[in-house]
């Protein structure tokens, strides 16, 4: 018997820099810093992944003030830490870890994004990662909306023999669903697997698909992956299996190509350079809501 076909590999990415969003996220953006890697895994726009660092304790606000976004939704994982956000269409609130907070801007939101109050006091270890998925074209102009996710409501797939488990946030593994409804068909999982433990992640034969090691050292498909580093996959038929050399945790970000125009300009992703003029001008007229501090 032959075996079981495998994803092709494209690239293993390294860390890009650390830069800052705002005064209170101290990230990598590895779509940004990769254009290749940008065009690869559409219909994902941004992957801005905070490793864990230590905040001292203070009474000062960190985080991002008011600003707007029209186009995508924001997807904010907090694994260590807690985040609060609130928006111009009456969405908000905290989460903490193991939450996510899935914010569809859609035809257009003004929002902030702040560490939680409490944890700014207390200070700690704070680890994240937010990600931007692009809207169809059709959708992008629909009503903006906000979905707080707790931890209890993940999909949760414990692997045999005390190997690790399988987090669902969007998609499907062994059966288990995620909570997430987004506008077209993505799979977000965060897989903790322990040294010595393999496992085999099955994903649509048309999707794009991303793996960033967020801690340990892994084998994907048989190409060594450690710490901070992605591994890209073209689409293709074939698992992706991962076998872990240390403890290792993981975030799969899989979906089936929107194939549409991209346009970006800051904090507007549409299909036209019309489309971003007619926001620039919708933002300045205030038709973006309203949103104090």
């Amino acid at each position: 018997m032959s075996p079981a076909p495998l994803r092709p590999l494209a690239r293993i990415y390294p860390p890009p820099p650390i830069h800052w969003v705002g005064d209170g996220f101290r990230v990598r953006g590895y779509l940004q810093a990769y254009p290749e890697l940008a065009a690869a895994m559409d219909p994902f726009l941004l992957l801005d992944y905070h490793p864990p660092h230590v905040y001292a304790p203070t009474t000062r606000r960190r985080g991002v003030g008011t600003h707007p976004h029209r186009g995508f939704e924001t997807v904010t994982l907090a694994f260590e830490g807690s985040v609060a956000h609130h928006d111009s269409a009456g969405g908000g609130g905290t989460i903490g870890p193991g939450d996510v907070q899935w914010m569809s801007a859609a035809s257009g939101v003004l929002h902030q994004e702040y560490h939680a109050a409490e944890f700014g006091r207390t200070g700690g270890t704070f680890h994240m990662a937010q990600l931007w998925v692009n809207l169809p074209a059709r959708h992008k102009m629909g009503p903006p909306s906000y979905h707080a996710i707790t931890a209890a409501e993940l999909g949760q797939v414990a692997l045999p023999d005390g190997g690790g488990h399988v987090r669902v946030l969007a998609g499907e593994f062994q059966g288990v669903q995620g909570p997430a409804r987004p506008f077209s068909p993505i799979a977000i999982q965060e897989v903790t697997l322990a040294a010595g433990h393999s496992l085999a992640l099955p994903v649509p034969e048309a999707f794009n698909a991303g793996l960033l090691v967020m801690a340990g050292v892994v084998t994907l498909n048989g190409q060594r992956v450690a710490t901070d580093e992605l591994a890209s996959f073209r689409p293709g038929p074939g698992a992706i299996t991962v076998v872990a050399e240390a403890p290792a945790r993981l975030l799969l970000l899989a979906g089936e190509p929107l194939g549409e125009p991209v346009v970006a300009y800051g904090p507007f992703v549409m299909n036209s350079v019309a489309e971003i003029e007619q926001a620039i001008a919708d933002f300045n007229a205030g038709k973006f809501g309203r949103l104090e501090g």
